[in-house]
């Protein structure tokens, strides 16, 4: 059946570049998240100067819990994207479950991880691509 080969093969391909675009979705996720952090370390510790008219007195202790949350938040997001990414490159099972987990959880972050979601969900639900995918 060569149009089920083709069709394979254009699957294959749409897979590896979902797998690359998750890889480096948590890259870029990595990249915002230094920068974020760097953001609500200057916010928490009074650095912006005069523009903190009305900063409100926090305890001592919440500027580094919030900080450690927000740093163990941002290294577990990175990481769940690179497994799925890389599960994907390797055409897993689990892999393919991980990415429409991730899928999910990455709905809620922005136009890139909107963007990002509702592409590998569309690419990995239904039952004709889940037959392609086990083909793969």
């Amino acid at each position: 059946m060569p149009g089920f080969e083709f069709e394979l093969a254009r699957y294959a391909g749409k897979v590896r570049v979902l797998g690359t675009l998750w890889l480096v979705w948590a890259g870029l996720s990595l990249l915002f998240g230094f920068a974020a952090m760097s953001f609500l370390r200057a916010f928490l510790s009074g650095a912006f100067g005069f523009w903190e008219h009305d900063q409100p007195n926090f305890p001592n202790w919440f500027g580094p819990a919030i900080i450690h949350f927000v740093w163990v938040m941002l290294c577990l997001h990175t990481i769940i994207c690179a497994i799925a990414g890389w599960g994907l490159l390797e055409r897993t099972q689990w892999g393919r479950v991980m990415a429409i987990i991730v899928a999910v959880i990455s709905l809620f972050h922005g136009p890139l991880g909107i963007a990002i979601g509702i592409a590998t969900l569309v690419i990995l639900l239904g039952y004709r691509n889940s037959m392609l995918y086990d083909s793969l």
